[in-house]
């Protein structure tokens, strides 16, 4: 596995000598590489194992989610756990736990907004452009994403007018190619 920018992981060195719980947001539009980040970020955390890693994409009520996920992560980072969404069912599905003691990176859209801000020790931003994260995104989910893929930017759009998600971040990474 690949290892983080190096700005990140001397980032991630500091906030884990600092810090009792360290907290990581990672934040970007569809197909930016918020999911990869999170797994180096976990893969290279300076104590091994320890580490909790929650995408988005488990707790998103839908398609149509994106505001929900994102309202859900402050008590996803004070609670001991979240109930997970079934896609096959489109129905509400298991609980997962969380410790509330070991580290947590949260990622996906809709991660960094003020209130999640507040209660994290490092929040990253991804940029790349929408003709880069359109192709990453299908060729990842393919057809079914493709046709989600209006609706899911406009909500997109929405969080980023309203949360500047980029402007509450400690890092604003390109991933572009």
């Amino acid at each position: 596995m690949s290892r983080p920018p190096a700005v990140l992981a001397e980032a991630l060195r500091v906030l884990t000598e600092s810090s009792a719980r360290p907290v990581v947001l990672i934040d970007g539009g569809a197909g930016s590489g918020k999911t990869t980040l999170a797994r180096q970020l976990a893969d290279h955390w300076p104590s091994p194992g320890v580490v909790q890693v929650v995408g988005l994409d488990e707790l998103y009520p839908g398609w149509g989610g994106l505001a929900a996920g994102a309202r859900a992560v402050p008590d996803l980072i004070r609670g001991t756990g979240f109930r997970t969404w079934d896609w096959r069912s489109g129905a509400p599905g298991a609980r997962r736990p969380l410790n509330p003691a070991q580290p947590l990176i949260v990622e996906g859209c809709g991660a960094i907004t003020a209130a999640s801000r507040a209660l994290a020790g490092l929040a990253v931003w991804l940029e790349v452009d929408e003709a880069a994260r359109r192709h990453r995104a299908l060729a990842r989910d393919g057809a079914e994403f493709a046709s989600h893929w209006d609706d899911w930017a406009a909500q997109e759009a929405v969080h980023w007018l309203s949360d500047k998600p980029w402007e509450l971040a400690d890092h604003v990474i390109s991933t572009g190619v």
